[in-house]
């Protein structure tokens, strides 16, 4: 059954997270909005808006493993958040992804298993991630 929940997500495919916090949206029952966001970011405006939606600092979306965080002097707590979202929008692979948009809320699904409380309820099925964790049991409940 395919539920009609209109879900946003910004997607990473070479991120692990990412590919398992969209297998558990599609698990759900629901197909997202799927945006790659190395190839199409979101707009500045639009970055800042999910920022604020999700309740988090600018600092907290910047990502540091696998970037060149460290190259461009990101970890200088003095920088300005408009010194952050410039450097975001110039390397988008410094946003932490996966970012899900829901009618439940905004969030960085990280672990991946946050998507969980961004889905209706009674979509929960059975869940093992990409590493074989198991998130969901065969009753439908989180597991951990």
């Amino acid at each position: 059954m395919t539920y009609p929940v209109d879900i946003v997500i910004y997607h990473n495919p070479d991120c692990g997270t990412s590919r398992n916090t969209l297998a558990m949206i599609r698990n759900a029952g629901i197909e997202p909005h799927l945006v790659e966001y190395l190839k199409t970011p979101p707009s500045r405006a639009l970055l800042v808006q999910l920022i604020g939606r999700m309740g988090i600092s600018v600092r907290a979306l910047v990502r540091e493993k696998g970037t060149p965080f460290a190259d461009l002097g990101l970890n200088d707590e003095s920088l300005s958040d408009e010194a952050l979202l410039d450097a975001m929008m110039e390397h988008p692979i410094l946003i932490n992804r996966p970012i899900v948009v829901s009618p439940l809320g905004v969030r960085l699904c990280r672990p991946s298993e946050a998507v969980l409380d961004l889905l209706p309820e009674g979509t929960h099925k059975p869940f093992i991630k990409e590493d074989g964790e198991v998130v969901v049991d065969t009753d439908g409940r989180r597991v951990g």
